[in-house]
């Protein structure tokens, strides 16, 4: 972790590790709970292995659509998933990356501790991505996933 160029969301949430894994490969259920309400996730594609494509398309309350690709560059099921936005699938360089996220499940008492972690590539990028409302939106987005697993698993 480098303070200067990381942003961390870190919880221990009743959930088990299986139950955030699937929640975080499903991308029917994602499209329920993956960026802050009143905004909405229209599409989203995965496919899970690393070099994989994810991709969301993200729509705000006025209907503007805002697509987001990226590729998946580890994943440890159950306990990992690592994707950047710098590269599209297959490990392709695209021009406008903003930042790499790990996403680490622990088993922690009948629950995990969730760490998801946005590692940008300089302390202007890291400070744009606090300033968006890293903290607030990803915990938002936690409570939201939460919700849904436990009303749909």
């Amino acid at each position: 972790m480098n303070d200067k160029l990381d942003l961390v969301l870190e919880r221990v949430v009743d959930v088990s590790p299986e139950l955030i894994f699937k929640a975080w490969t499903d991308a029917k259920g994602i499209k329920n709970w993956f960026c802050p309400s009143p905004w909405s996730v229209c599409e989203c594609r995965i496919d899970l292995r690393p070099g994989g494509e994810f991709f969301t398309k993200m729509k705000s309350p006025d209907g503007e659509e805002f697509p987001n690709s990226g590729c998946y560059l580890e994943i440890v099921p159950n306990r990992k998933i690592v994707w950047t936005d710098c590269l599209d699938s297959d490990f392709r360089p695209r021009e406008n990356g903003f930042f790499t996220a790990k996403l680490e499940l622990t088993p922690e008492g009948s629950g995990t501790r969730y760490r998801a972690t946005a590692l940008h590539k300089d302390e202007q990028t890291r400070q744009k991505h606090a300033e968006m409302g890293f903290e607030t939106g990803w915990g938002i987005v936690l409570d939201q996933m939460l919700a849904y697993i436990k009303s749909n698993y």
